[in-house]
């Protein structure tokens, strides 16, 4: 491979890795809604982890507390799920984009 080749390619490198970088940033502006109970529980999560929001239907008070607590566990569970799947369709698009595999 020459010079030109070399420099072609590190530019290319140098490309992707402000891509990635700049999808990242997205990804944590990311938001997504994790359920449970069949919407009794909802939990609105970042594309850091970070919860935003809990909705609880009022009807859920009514099951008791540890169906409650297990019932809010479950919607933080669904909506982890959902960022990172959100997240790995998202770096699968940019990796493919730049014939990449993901994961590398």
């Amino acid at each position: 491979m020459n010079l030109k080749g070399i420099g072609d390619l590190m530019k290319q490198a140098q490309q992707a890795q402000k891509k990635m970088e700049a999808l990242q940033a997205d990804l944590l502006n990311l938001s997504v809604v994790g359920e449970s109970g069949a919407g009794l529980i909802k939990v609105r999560m970042s594309g850091a982890h970070e919860v935003g929001r809990v909705e609880i239907d009022p009807v859920a008070f009514e099951e008791g507390r540890e169906v409650l607590e297990d019932l809010l566990a479950a919607a933080c569970n669904d909506a982890v799920r959902k960022v990172e799947a959100a997240k790995a369709e998202q770096m699968s698009g940019v990796a493919g984009k730049l014939g990449l595999r993901f994961p590398f």
